[in-house]
């Protein structure tokens, strides 16, 4: 699963993504793939293989749903009830999803769930069709990487000593803006809107880092823009480090505050990173982040 970025950028992030997938009860599992007039284009995308068709839940299918979903809740509650009563009541519920939130789009929430919005010739249609679920093959995953200047797509196959196949990718100033959507299943679902006024549904692992730095809430920031403290701070930052950790990158919030991040290779798998961050205020002491800056 090898991918690497130029000399010139190195990867802020690397998570999984797909194509997110219906929450509400009439859309319960379903994804739709429209043109600005709402017709259905996944028949027109160039080189898509065929995929599945949804059609809107009935009354009856999502009464069944809400019965089956009330069913299992109830076991969960009782193998949690029964776990308190082993461990004292200290157990953490596993599994369960959060409340339900309202849906902020019910036209594309509730009534239909495009995945892809997108008018002819622009940006959202060339997505890679193994961002879907119902499409791409088993045992195989898009990673999304993001770096200083791109947002790319990889494809990764079974055999993990491959190299990553990349399937897509568009500069940073294509995307206009990012933004969580809290009405889904965990909380995973973030639109992604281009510079053509096309935009993609789609679910991660990192919503809330993937939409911030899509968001670009971040100025990266040199070195030498940093106050004396400030750099006596990111050089006990570097001491504490592995010594396989890549230089810190430095990044100033909406606010102000200073974000500083550096990332180690993990050992779980090569080319994996764990981020280790710090935030700091004018003269390297501890700060917390404001609100809009993460």
């Amino acid at each position: 699963m090898d991918w690497y970025p130029d000399a010139d950028e190195s990867t802020l992030l690397r998570t999984p993504i797909r194509f997110a997938t219906g929450y509400a009860p009439a859309v319960a599992g379903s994804r739709w793939f429209r043109d600005t007039e709402r017709r259905d284009i996944q028949g027109e995308l160039p080189g898509w293989p065929e995929g599945p068709v949804f059609t809107l839940n009935t009354k009856t299918t999502q009464n069944v749903d809400r019965v089956a979903g009330g069913l299992i809740n109830g076991m969960i509650t009782a193998v949690r009830v029964a776990v308190e009563a082993v461990v004292g009541g200290n157990s953490v519920a596993v599994g369960t999803s959060p409340p339900r939130s309202a849906a902020e789009d019910p036209a594309n929430e509730a009534e239909d769930f495009p995945v892809m919005w997108a008018a002819p010739g622009t940006r959202a249609r060339t997505l890679p069709w193994q961002l879907d679920p119902g499409r791409r093959p088993d045992r195989y995953r898009v990673d999304a990487v993001i770096t200083e200047r791109r947002l790319v797509l990889l494809g990764v196959g079974s055999d993990m000593t491959a190299p990553a196949e990349v399937l897509w990718e568009t500069p940073r100033d294509a995307v206009t803006g990012a933004q969580q959507m809290a009405f889904s299943e965990g909380g995973h679902d973030v639109r992604v809107r281009f510079s053509d006024d096309s935009w993609a549904r789609l679910a991660t692992g990192d919503t809330r880092k993937f939409a911030g730095l899509l968001a670009d809430r971040r100025q990266l920031l040199p070195e030498s823009d940093l106050t004396p403290g400030q750099r006596e701070r990111v050089a006990r930052l570097v001491a504490e480090l592995p010594a396989n950790a890549q230089a810190p990158r430095c990044f100033r919030l909406p606010s102000g505050v200073i974000l500083v991040e550096a990332q180690v290779p993990a050992k779980v798998g090569k080319g994996l990173f764990e981020t280790h961050s710090i935030l700091m205020g004018e003269t390297g002491e501890p700060a917390r982040p404001q609100s809009g800056d993460l």
